[in-house]
Parts: structure tokens; C-alpha cells; sequence
């Protein structure tokens, strides 16, 4: 699976990026329904916090939920004006054997899933994060 994805043969980084993340989705169970934001009905020349909401709105959300790195860069305020919740999901450190040395944390979803089953890895997606 991991090699099909780093092999994918297109010049187009988004193409090779949604491959990749669609191989390991199918590898890891995860049935997630992806919507290519450039195929949506929105203002595409806006930014930021203004492109999203609109993303949003044009998907019918109620809760949009964005990587921990984000919480400088939304404001709840502003996505609640536009009844919208916003939460930000943080993972809980994940630790397993890497080759018998020291953990090193955050490295990849590669480093998990060389070191993890399928079946490990969908337990700790399932259960190891918050959402704030």
C-alpha cells in the first residue's frame, strides 16, 4: 500500500497528495466521503477563515472540525454567527515500538502503519484524540 502510494506516476501534486491519502484511508477502513473543494460552488478567490465558512455553507455543515496547528487561525465566534460549530481535534501521544530505540513522537501515518496493524491503528484513531 505504501508503495503504491509514494510510486503513484502524476506530475500533479494534488492528484499524487488525494491518492495517497485515499490508499491509506482504504488501507486503515476509514470510510470518509471526500469532497474536492475546487469542484464546489463557492467564491474561489476567497482565503482563509472566509473560504472555508463558505465551504461549509455550501456542504450544509452544522460542526466543521480542523487540525489543533488551527486554533490561532479560526474564530468560534465567527463560525457560531454563521451557526456553525467549530471544534479542533488534537491527537493523544501515541507510542509504540520503533525498531527497539527510543520513541520518537509525530513522525508519520507511514511510521505508524510500518510499525502498527491495520486493526492497532483503527482502535487508536477511534479512540485516542479529543476534541476541543
Amino acid at each position: 500500500m505504501i508503495e503504491q502510494a509514494i510510486r503513484f506516476q502524476d506530475s500533479n501534486l494534488y492528484s499524487y497528495i488525494f491518492n495517497s491519502i485515499t490508499k491509506i484511508c482504504d488501507y486503515l477502513g476509514i470510510k470518509t466521503e471526500f469532497i474536492v473543494s475546487s469542484k464546489m460552488k463557492i467564491d474561489h478567490g476567497l482565503k482563509a477563515e472566509t473560504k472555508v465558512l463558505a465551504l461549509c455553507e455550501e456542504a450544509g455543515a452544522s460542526v466543521y472540525i480542523n487540525a489543533i496547528g488551527g486554533v490561532d487561525l479560526y474564530s468560534r465566534e465567527t463560525f457560531n454567527a454563521r451557526d456553525i460549530d467549530l471544534k479542533f481535534i488534537k491527537s493523544k501521544p501515541l507510542e509504540y515500538p520503533q525498531f527497539g530505540a527510543e520513541f520518537l513522537p509525530w513522525l508519520s501515518i507511514i511510521d505508524v502503519i510500518m510499525f502498527n496493524s491495520a486493526e492497532s491503528i483503527q482502535a487508536k484513531i477511534l479512540n485516542e484524540y479529543e476534541l476541543i
